[in-house]
């Protein structure tokens, strides 16, 4: 088994080595964990692309030595051009294409917010070049192309090869790339170089805004310059729950972090720590059942949210919700939202700061469109709007999209700080407690909380059932005591990136950091 590494002064876990590579060379020189993320979220865009990039969303944690945690809302509203009669006759919005691409991508501005909050918190500062070098660097010399890529590419080329710009980059000599091969983005290096040269301002309100909209007017896009002038991030408290072993934060809405906070809340209505394996799985996934349908009635854009959803974090509420799961038998549940990739990445600083961060582009390759001379490929987070009037999520122009990502984090009683997450859309909240509840609760070792074999309640790409999957490094005896329960079980592969690319840091409370990342990623745990 893999084991975690610990190191004493600062730890970086992303899902490719080569991000993780570019956040520690930022620590080495004396940077905080702001800065060590900003560089980490620009070599990913580029090396991981199929999972996120410039043209996404980002949301991050930060959680400092002493005091409240802090949360950026880096994510983009819907076009001033969008709006229902646009897609009239159609039912729902496309996954892919222009019409898909109709949010603002927000992930640039939340580098710039983190950057800023960083200037404030610490006395020195490292230059954007610095930051965004070995991005420039991997996207004009070329990237290995991993398995994960290479697979995402090859079986989405019915959707994708046929979008603007996409076979350039993504189909060079007519075919998917094979994992190995080399793939390089010069237009998206001349964008990182622009960025570098004029500030990340320049992405909405500078030479490459000016190229960004150009290229969307060009491709009939809802999306208008102002739209892109008016962005910014914004600064949000994040939503809590007080768990009995300490203080767990994740993100409120648009989010769906009270989905996260709820489950690990109903959970601790039970005593995991005496559970065996096929009891503990129940329990999270009928609470998960339970969150998903406060997700359901609350979770929109936050202005026309009507509750106070710290409330429905309260000891009391969390009671009654603990109430409804019934530990011998499985429930029914709801319709599913579909699954969406994404990027979670860590960084513990040796100043004490702690980042949890998530960047993402919706759907393997988000619309597919890329933005005309610039190697941006955009985002398709409106798909999630839907087009039936009096929706919660019913699409406007300006509204803000749900979102299913969420960066977790946790201050224990007994002193740690954690900072976890995980990709996958539905299965976010389901890893975090997973993940939660096996090192918090069960004690077991870190490494082994991740690299344990997981499951996922709902779809997964290219299959439409809503079953109950779980790796097949699962004993055929857990199999059979789940159907017992109800639960209408199906076996994946041993290692399955169907449930998600997961990473977790731990600050103890000696000082020394652990880190560890996930076996099924390209990912890696580094500290210095």
């Amino acid at each position: 088994m893999i084991q975690s590494n610990v190191a004493p002064n600062g730890m970086v876990v992303t899902p490719h080595h080569l991000a993780s590579s570019s956040a520690l060379a930022i620590l080495r020189q004396g940077g905080n964990a702001l800065e060590a993320m900003v560089a980490a979220a620009a070599t990913i865009a580029v090396v991981y692309p199929h999972m996120n990039g410039l043209g996404g969303d980002g949301f991050w944690l930060i959680i400092p030595p002493t005091g409240d945690p802090i949360a950026i809302d880096a994510s983009g509203a819907a076009g001033s051009l969008a709006t229902v009669d646009k897609y009239h006759p159609q039912a729902t919005i496309p996954f892919r294409g222009p019409q898909a691409a109709l949010t603002v991508a927000g992930t640039v501005s939340g580098w710039q917010l983190a950057l800023d909050y960083a200037q404030e918190h610490f006395p020195t500062s490292l230059p954007l070049s610095t930051l965004l070098a070995d991005a420039i660097h991997y996207a004009e010399l070329g990237i290995p192309v991993t398995a994960s890529q290479a697979d995402a590419t090859s079986s989405k080329a019915a959707e994708l090869s046929d979008l603007p710009g996409f076979s350039d980059i993504y189909y060079p000599n007519n075919r998917a790339p094979l994992a190995g091969e080399r793939l390089r983005q010069p237009d998206l290096a001349g964008s990182l170089k622009i960025l570098a040269k004029e500030g990340l301002e320049s992405f909405y309100r500078g030479t490459l805004g000016e190229k960004i909209a150009t290229g969307m007017e060009q491709l009939g896009m809802p999306i208008t310059a102002q739209d892109l002038s008016e962005h910014r991030a914004r600064y949000k408290t994040p939503l809590k729950v007080e768990h009995s072993c300490g203080t767990v934060y994740n993100l409120a809405p648009p989010t769906q972090g009270l989905v996260s906070l709820a489950i690990l809340g109903i959970l601790d209505r039970f005593d995991l720590a005496k559970c065996d394996e096929i009891q503990t799985i129940h329990r999270i996934v009928e609470a998960t059942k339970i969150a998903f349908s406060l997700r359901d009635q609350h979770i929109t854009d936050p202005k026309d949210i009507d509750v106070d959803l710290q409330q429905l974090l309260a000891a009391s509420h969390l009671d009654s919700l603990g109430q409804q799961l019934d530990t011998e038998q499985a429930a029914a549940w709801g319709e599913p939202l579909l699954p969406g990739d994404t990027v979670w990445m860590g960084v513990t600083d040796q100043f004490g700061y702690s980042v949890s961060f998530i960047q993402s582009i919706y759907h393997e390759f988000g619309s597919g469109v890329v933005i005309p001379k610039t190697g941006i490929l955009w985002q398709n987070r409106g798909a999630a709007f839907s087009l039936e009037t009096g929706h919660p999520r019913c699409l406007a122009p300006r509204k803000y999209p749900f979102h299913t990502l969420n960066p977790a984090a946790a201050k224990l009683k007994d002193g740690r700080t954690l900072v976890y997450g995980s990709m996958g859309g539905d299965g976010q909240p389901q890893t975090q407690a997973t993940l939660f509840t096996r090192y918090v609760q069960q004690n077991h070792p870190l490494q082994t909380a991740i690299s344990a074999p997981r499951w996922l309640l709902g779809r997964t790409w290219g299959n439409a059932s809503d079953s109950l999957k779980l790796e097949g490094r699962f004993s055929e005896e857990t199999y059979q005591g789940l159907r017992t329960l109800g639960h209408r079980t199906e076996r994946l592969a041993p290692w399955s990136e169907a449930v998600g690319h997961a990473g977790a840091i731990v600050r103890h409370p000696n000082g020394l950091v652990e880190g560890a990342s996930d076996p099924r990623s390209n990912g890696s745990a580094a500290g210095y």
